[in-house]
């Protein structure tokens, strides 16, 4: 009798799948360096006839099938091979006791320890008593149930709801595609907050400003981030006719913001981010740009300057130009741009912020132009919002679509095109007690596909990250997925119906959507930490690096494309990774041909140049913005900075964000000190 059941360490019964016995037979091959396909195939074909044998009448376990492995190998004379097979099952043991310690559960998912620790941490559910409650793959299960069942409000079939529920769960457990981590946390239990960050409306009143203050610390209790833009408020020391007083200014509301964050302790110790923006046309922006200057303020905000295309043309010429009241409705003042660029220049180059949102580029890219002007972003500026919009996110992991030296965008299009339509379904399966955002959101549906891993992925091809091959590859790559998740929201628009401002958008009268944006690259700082690859589309930060495990045990991690291609040229050892891990990165390391130090580089071997053209050239194809990292070495100077923001703006980006290595005293990672796990 055929077999077609397994059943898994934790209990649960999988569907039987023999190309999983000829993997782990080929990588035991491997590592006694032979490989025939023919001779696994043949492994594996006896490995089956014994289990239809011996397992007519009941399910086989999976140690069962790797008892089967390990005596068929012998049998058929692969002593070396089954002595690497039992190697790694022991390996593999001792990996899950440890697993076990740590969730008290028995995990069978592929999660390293390092990556376990982060799940644990950010996303496993507990009870009442902060014990954990299920594996990583009950997550994926769980998710994967809660966002496929919106199917059925769809009249789709119970056996429709069903694949579709295995291919979420696929997809998540293999890790080659994740959603948010507000989706990982919050899918399928009593929460329906899904969404990672909102934008809300600051008015210019008491009343107002304080029901948006109530709204966000109703949204950042779930974890959410927030974006505001100021620019409604009055400047500090404008009369205020109600009370014959003075306005204290925009700054000293975001303060108050900065302080409610402060209390606001949501799952894992983490205070939600926030975004400020205030327009460059504001006559309070001197304040605005000075705001963090005192490394001990705002830290719960991240700061950028709202920058017009008008403001940059009169830089350039050193003229004044005019600051904008929007309470009164009139010009107040006027300022000289060529100073007020030098302040934030200065202000970038000496911590990192502010950093700088072009808003004209921004809505020249709008999709719903008829809903009005573009004015703030998500707390990490990957989405530009309409006030009480939300963005549901999930990035790709391209790390696992390289296939013989090539990009596998076969494999890429079917993941594109379902994971569209999971962040679809988790626009519906969320629910807010704030009206107006549950309306905005399902307006226009807005979801944020993006992409992590990509450094390793180029690692992978032998590409350097700070090469024209690069960015080949790089926009033949966004070009793609941009293309499929439209495609994929068009199909859905025909299926389920058009976003409800579809008559507002640029796509009315020319082509159904169901989403009014669908891509958008986020940080994907703790999913690509739980994927053990880079985040969004940064630079990997260091070759090698010292990571805490349990029982605050000391690591060197090894970059696994490293690892693999030294041990291949046969210039790897032990010594050789401790001094790598001293400085992060291959400069100045003996007996490593140029060429993989060439492909190799890290964050800080980069140029600006080369991150901003990266930058660059994912957003030509962005719905969305690009959450990314500009890098300058310490000896950067002012000039260097004030290149790199015009850069930006010349090649179409909507934002940048600069950091001089060594301008913060709290600087989270440095190349020399051992990197600690979240």
């Amino acid at each position: 009798m055929a077999i077609t059941k397994v059943r898994k360490r934790d209990s649960r019964i999988v569907l039987y799948d023999k190309s999983k016995i000829v993997t782990v037979i080929t990588k035991a091959m491997e590592s006694v360096d032979k490989k025939d396909a023919i001779i696994a195939e043949s492994i594996a074909n006896l490995v089956e006839k014994d289990l239809e044998e011996k397992f007519a009448k009941e399910i086989p376990s999976v140690e069962d099938i790797q008892d089967l492995i390990e005596n068929t190998l012998i049998k058929e004379g692969h002593v070396e091979v089954a002595k690497s097979f039992i190697l790694y099952r022991y390996q593999r043991t001792k990996l899950r006791e440890a697993k076990q310690t740590l969730i008290g559960k028995i995990d069978d998912s592929e999660l390293s320890i390092s990556s376990l620790k982060i799940a644990e941490a950010k996303y496993l559910q507990k009870d009442e008593n902060g014990n954990i409650t299920e594996t990583p793959n009950q997550m994926f299960q769980r998710v994967a149930k809660s966002i496929a069942s919106v199917e059925k409000d769809y009249n789709k079939s119970e056996d429709f709801t069903k694949n579709l529920e295995k291919r979420f769960y696929d997809i998540m457990s293999k890790l080659e595609f994740i959603p948010s981590g507000r989706i990982l946390l919050n899918a399928g239990t009593k929460s329906k907050y899904l969404a990672s960050s909102f934008v809300i409306p600051i008015e210019d009143s008491l009343e107002g400003i304080f029901t948006s203050l109530l709204n966000t610390v109703i949204l950042q209790k779930s974890s959410a981030g927030t974006g505001f833009n100021f620019s409604s408020l009055r400047s500090k020391g404008s009369k205020l006719a109600e009370s014959r007083g003075k306005a204290v200014g925009p700054v000293a509301f975001m303060h108050i913001f900065n302080s409610a964050s402060d209390l606001i302790m949501t799952r894992g110790n983490r205070k939600s981010a926030n975004m400020a923006i205030l327009r460059v046309d504001h006559p309070g922006i001197i304040d605005f740009i000075n705001a963090k200057e005192n490394p001990n303020y705002l830290k719960n905000f991240n700061i950028s300057v709202g920058i017009t295309d008008s403001f940059l043309d009169a830089v350039k010429k050193s003229q004044d130009y005019d600051l904008f009241d929007q309470c009164a409705g009139k010009v107040v003042n006027k300022l000289n741009a060529r100073k007020v660029f030098d302040m934030i220049v200065s202000e970038a180059w000496k911590n990192g912020e502010p950093g700088l949102i072009f808003l004209d580029q921004i809505n020249k890219k709008n999709k719903t132009p008829e809903l009005g002007n573009l004015e703030a972003t998500t707390s990490c500026a990957e989405l530009p919002l309409y006030p009480y919009e939300g963005c549901f996110l999930g990035s790709i992991n391209l790390d696992r679509f390289v296939l013989n030296n090539a990009v596998d965008y076969d494999k890429l299009r079917d993941i594109v095109k379902l994971a569209v339509r999971f962040l679809d379904n988790t626009i519906d399966a969320s629910d807010y007690p704030i009206s107006k955002v549950n309306k905005m959101i399902k307006d226009s549906r807005k979801i944020g596909l993006g992409v992590f891993g990509f450094a390793d992925m180029l690692y992978a091809l032998k590409i350097p990250y700070n090469s024209e091959k690069a960015l080949e590859v790089a926009e033949e790559l966004i070009k793609f997925i941009q293309k499929n998740a439209r495609e994929e929201s068009s199909n859905l628009g025909i299926e389920k119906g058009n976003f409800p401002n579809y008559k507002k958008s640029i796509f009315y009268k020319k082509k159904p959507m169901r989403n009014a944006a669908v891509t958008a690259v986020a940080p994907a700082g703790s999913i690509s930490m739980l994927a053990e690859t880079t985040n969004g589309i940064e630079p990997n930060f260091a070759i090698c690096y010292t990571r805490h495990v349990l029982d605050r045990n000391q690591i060197i991690v090894v970059n696994k494309h490293f690892e693999k291609i030294a041990k291949e040229m046969e210039f790897y050892s032990p010594e050789l990774i401790r001094k790598i891990s001293e400085q992060g990165s291959l400069e100045n390391m003996e007996n490593i041909p140029e060429k993989i130090k060439k492909v190799f580089v890290t964050s800080h071997q980069i140029s600006p140049e080369w991150h901003i053209k990266m930058q660059a050239v994912f957003q030509k194809y962005i719905d969305g913005a690009i959450s990314k990292t500009i890098n300058f070495p310490f000896n950067a100077t002012l000039q260097d900075v004030e290149k790199a923001f015009f850069k930006a703006h010349e090649l179409g980006c909507k934002g940048i964000t600069i950091y001089r290595d060594g301008s913060r005293v709290d600087q989270i990672i440095t190349l020399k000190e051992p990197v600690q796990s979240n």
